[in-house]
């Protein structure tokens, strides 16, 4: 399955263009700015940073930003395995940066479900389960960034 994906066309471009993993790469940084970006700066503010701005206010266009950030990620991220798909299965720093990823995005998705996110949106109080799901997320998408710069390192 692995090697069918590696010749899969668009990677074997991808691996022979001069131009195309480079500009790929880019728009996976790209995406990971946006993203982590945006994360980063509401989770700022529900750990008591920028206390002027309500959440309320500051979450809607960051959610929008970080998912289109992930969506971006996530695309070129694929593009970028699929050049290589075994020799990033082999790598440490690949699946380590994968599972802080998935905690990230489930971190995410379990905090927007949650009471007390509703309660902050309406204009209330950020309470300590909200303060630490933030530094869960933190935590989680500074791992994957780290991880994710790692992985050239071992391989």
């Amino acid at each position: 399955m692995w090697q069918a994906l590696a010749e899969w066309p668009v990677a074997a471009l991808i691996r022979r263009s001069a131009i195309a993993y480079p500009l790929v790469n880019a728009a996976h940084i790209l995406g990971l700015g946006m993203l982590f970006g945006a994360i980063a700066t509401l989770d700022l503010r529900m750990l008591g940073m920028f206390r002027a701005q309500p959440v309320s206010l500051l979450a809607p266009p960051l959610r929008r930003m970080a998912a289109g950030g992930l969506t971006l990620a996530a695309v070129t991220g694929f593009l970028l395995f699929s050049t290589r798909p075994q020799a990033y299965l082999g790598n440490p720093a690949f699946l380590l940066k994968l599972g802080l990823v998935a905690l990230g995005a489930l971190n995410a998705l379990a905090l927007h479900r949650a009471a007390a996110w509703r309660t902050a949106m309406a204009g209330g109080a950020v309470d300590m389960r909200l303060k630490v799901a933030a530094v869960l997320s933190l935590a989680c998408w500074v791992g994957a960034v780290l991880a994710g710069r790692w992985i050239g390192f071992l391989q």
